[in-house]
């Protein structure tokens, strides 16, 4: 991408002071490259292309290096809207962010969640709405992955998607998701030539680097964490410093950060509204459900038919424990060699959640450095009114 397109995807223009809407569709997948669902959605009128803002997306990958469901969805998707958006697969790049999340252990469906943002209609809703505001950074040499130069690039795009957003501060934020960009051989090999060798000379672990650096750029912006605390050697150290708004993702598809903010604003008369809360381990399930009453609802055991059809969304981080320990218990997801820690993560929370929702299609990402305290991670959840029924 270039220089001229990182500052904010294109067709933003609107009325001054008009207010708008924000809708959140969730469409099943049968494979990475499946656009099926997401055309029937366009098709049947349900959202117009060029409102689409921006599509959050798990893969059955592996949600490592080598994860190329990824960047095959992200393809599939660009080649899917250039049709209806007229414009080339390119250009759809410029104007939808598109976050793609390898790994769906355990139970955990492969879906995407389709965010559009609109005219708000005649009667709008009383009250915050969902609102949503994306942009990219500008693109990253190798060897500020992972550093100072990567935070403080992130800081400013969460701070320039809040004002487009019209969020009116930190307090309103509840969802921060950012798709980072990681280290390959030839781009470190690269930086090592130039003399400035990069954070490091693994591809895997530059992706715990990458993700560190963006959620420490997300903290930054919130005021979660004081600038006089961030230096290169905070990042995947200082596990005290942490946000508990952001979700990142790292992918070989990009070298920039796409940044996506989620929130509630009195400027948005969306049906749908956001909350979030912290879980502070793997299974915090008091967190979980303090998030679902935030926004109305309050399970008495699993979510009964009516909540799980007003529920929307909902979208997780999970990291095993670097201790090694749930509540004084061992577990061994650092020590197995055949699985990535991340992999046992993702299905350890995506089933805590399950259970209480009743569903599978949840969006739980891996690989939560400082993305909420050391072995827990944020859980947002995103639900219609209950005046407001599913507009399909």
């Amino acid at each position: 991408m270039d220089q001229s397109a990182v500052s904010s995807p294109a067709g933003r223009a609107r009325s001054a002071g008009a207010p708008r809407r924000c809708q959140v569709f969730r469409v099943p997948t049968a494979h990475p490259g499946d656009v099926g669902g997401l055309l029937a959605l366009i098709g049947s009128g349900a959202v117009a292309a060029p409102e689409i803002r921006a599509i959050l997306g798990k893969t059955e990958g592996n949600g490592g290096v080598n994860d190329f469901t990824r960047p095959f969805a992200v393809a599939a998707l660009q080649n899917a809207l250039a049709g209806p958006l007229g414009c080339w697969p390119a250009e759809v790049a410029r104007r939808v962010a598109m976050v793609m999340s390898g790994g769906t252990e355990g139970g955990l469906s492969p879906h995407l969640l389709v965010f559009a943002a609109g005219p708000a209609p005649d009667r709008p809703a009383a009250g915050k709405g969902l609102a949503i505001g994306t942009t990219f950074t500008r693109v990253f040499l190798p060897e500020e992955l992972g550093r100072l130069a990567q935070i403080e690039a992130t800081a400013a795009a969460v701070r320039r998607a809040m004002a487009e957003a019209e969020i009116a501060g930190p307090e309103d934020v509840h969802y921060v998701q950012v798709k980072c960009p990681l280290l390959t051989s030839e781009a470190a090999a690269a930086a090592a030539a130039r003399g400035r060798p990069a954070v490091t000379d693994s591809t895997y672990k530059s992706m715990a680097y990458s993700r560190g650096a963006s959620a420490l750029g997300v903290a930054l912006a919130l005021g979660e964490v004081p600038r006089d605390a961030l230096d290169d050697d905070a990042v995947c150290r200082r596990l005290d410093l942490w946000s508990g708004c952001a979700s990142t993702s790292a992918g070989i598809e990009l070298m920039h950060n796409e940044v996506i903010v989620l929130g509630n604003s009195e400027r948005w008369a969306s049906e749908q509204v956001i909350a979030h809360r912290v879980m502070r381990d793997a299974i915090d399930l008091p967190a979980a459900l303090a998030a679902l009453a935030d926004v109305g609802l309050e399970p008495r055991g699993q979510l009964d038919d009516a909540a799980r059809a007003r529920l929307v969304a909902v979208l997780a981080k999970a990291d095993p424990a670097s201790s090694g320990r749930i509540r004084g218990a061992r577990h061994i997801m650092l020590e197995d060699t055949d699985i990535s820690a991340t992999r046992h993560a993702r299905a350890l929370v995506g089933g805590v959640l399950a259970g209480i929702i009743g569903r599978t299609d949840l969006f739980v990402s891996g690989g939560a450095e400082h993305q909420g305290p050391d072995g827990g991670g944020p859980v947002a959840v995103i639900a219609r009114r209950p005046q407001h029924p599913d507009p399909r």
